[in-house]
């Protein structure tokens, strides 16, 4: 990565938005920015300047989100899974009626090939979910029931309307850390000790994708020609 450029880290939804609400009640919102102020710490550590997007979780729109990243060598969008309505199950915790699926759990990753760098999206993404796998991570394959593979082994998926992404003028990657409504996943997804593993693998492969690595033919052949 040449010097002077930096790496944005995106905290998906918002106050008002605050997507999934987990087994045991706490937003999604929540989990990404707990986790994305990891993945900060651990890309600084790496000797990376990192710019930190909807940490307040009052940002105007979802275009507001690339375009607050321009500049950006890359741009990472932090989020944590749920499941259909229709698979989910009633149950009881701390005195609220909430709602629960175990059968699903793990991570998974997301690119655009309306992103004008598609290619180098996808080798991040895979690089991130590689190194994630090698220290024991478990990615979750419910998605590719309705998402294209770019890369069925890590778990990378083609999601191309996705307004974060497509709008993104650098490489850029949505990264789904785990299943919130799954109640055992969902302890495991609060863990400080995990989340900063986690993060410490996500910026492991975030440097290695920017410093060393060259998109191969499939990942090339992936971008379009933009309109």
């Amino acid at each position: 990565m040449a010097a002077g450029q930096w790496v944005a880290v995106d905290v998906g939804h918002t106050l008002e938005a605050p997507g999934a609400i987990s087994a045991r009640g706490r937003s999604e919102f929540e989990f990404n920015r707990t986790l994305a102020l990891h993945i900060v710490a651990a890309l600084e550590s790496r000797g990376f300047a990192v710019r930190l997007i909807n940490a307040d979780g009052r940002i105007g729109s979802l275009k507001a989100r690339p375009q607050a990243a321009a500049g950006a060598a890359f741009l990472l969008s932090i989020h944590h899974d749920s499941v259909g309505a229709h698979e989910l199950r009633p149950w009881r915790w701390g005195g609220h009626l909430l709602d629960y699926n175990d059968k699903f759990a793990g991570h998974s990753l997301f690119v655009s090939r309306d992103n004008p760098d598609t290619a180098r999206s996808v080798l991040c993404a895979r690089t991130i979910g590689a190194r994630l796998q090698r220290m024991g991570f478990e990615p979750t394959h419910k998605n590719g029931l309705r998402r294209a593979y770019a890369d069925h082994t890590h778990a990378v998926h083609y999601y191309d309307g996705l307004a974060v992404l497509r709008h993104a003028r650098m490489p850029a990657v949505l990264f789904e850390a785990g299943v919130i409504k799954n109640r055992g996943e969902e302890v495991l997804l609060r863990d400080p000790e995990r989340q900063a593993r986690m993060a410490d693998g996500i910026a492991t492969a975030i440097a290695a994708c920017l410093r060393m690595g060259e998109p191969a033919d499939d990942e090339t052949a992936a971008d379009r020609v933009q309109s």
